[in-house]
């Protein structure tokens, strides 16, 4: 899943980048708010840490004008400013969740994908998927209670298709959520993690779509 953390104080944009990198999400950054907003509007990011005191444009501004142009992209104001009306101002312009500075990063993690949880349409973190159990905040796959050993770009490819079950999800869309704006990506590297994920999982999880990309049944 990949995030986009839009925070102006360097120091904790990169601690925030390097934590949630740790716990397996692609991150791009954004120092100010115009920057964050050509950024959300190009890009189909599953989740936006938002801190609400940026230059050029401050994300109250950045959320309403977000919200105005349709984008629906989970937004969570992660911020210093903790009295009730800001917390109430930021949800009625759009926000999914808020959170106030100090913060405990693994509290973060968790809001952060209960949202992206929410967003597609199932609140639980277990998904069954024929035998196997896909538990996304654990990151983890399960088969008979047996533990299914995946790279993080495996689990990452597994958990997009899974939440897109039904659908058809196009190779350049799974390289848009599973990498950064820094990877440069070669052109046939989804095809051999999903290569990988056959072999492991078995071959009729993942349908192929030729032309098109890939697909779990719903």
């Amino acid at each position: 899943m990949r995030l986009l953390v839009v925070e102006d104080e360097r120091d904790l944009a990169q601690t925030l980048r390097r934590a949630l990198e740790e716990e397996e999400f692609a991150v791009d950054l954004a120092e100010d708010g115009e920057d964050a907003l050509f950024k959300i509007r190009e890009l189909p990011y599953d989740a936006v840490i938002l801190d609400l005191m940026l230059p050029r444009l401050d994300g109250w501004a950045l959320l309403q004008t977000a919200r105005a142009d349709g984008i629906r992209t989970p937004v969570l104001v992660l911020t210093a400013r903790d009295m009730i009306d800001d917390r109430v101002r930021g949800l009625n312009l759009g926000a999914d969740d808020y959170l106030t500075k100090p913060f405990a990063l693994v509290e973060l993690v968790a809001r952060v994908r209960a949202m992206i949880r929410r967003a597609y349409g199932n609140p639980s973190s277990t998904v069954q998927l024929g035998g196997l159990a896909i538990d996304t905040a654990g990151r983890q796959v399960l088969r008979a209670g047996a533990p299914i050993e995946l790279t993080a770009r495996e689990f990452a490819i597994l958990e997009l298709l899974t939440r897109s079950r039904g659908s058809v999800v196009a190779r350049s869309t799974i390289c848009e959520h599973i990498y950064n704006e820094d990877t440069d990506v070669l052109s046939n590297v989804v095809d051999v993690h999903v290569a990988a994920l056959r072999r492991k999982l078995g071959p009729g999880v993942i349908r192929t779509r030729r032309g098109e990309g890939y697909m779990i049944d719903a």
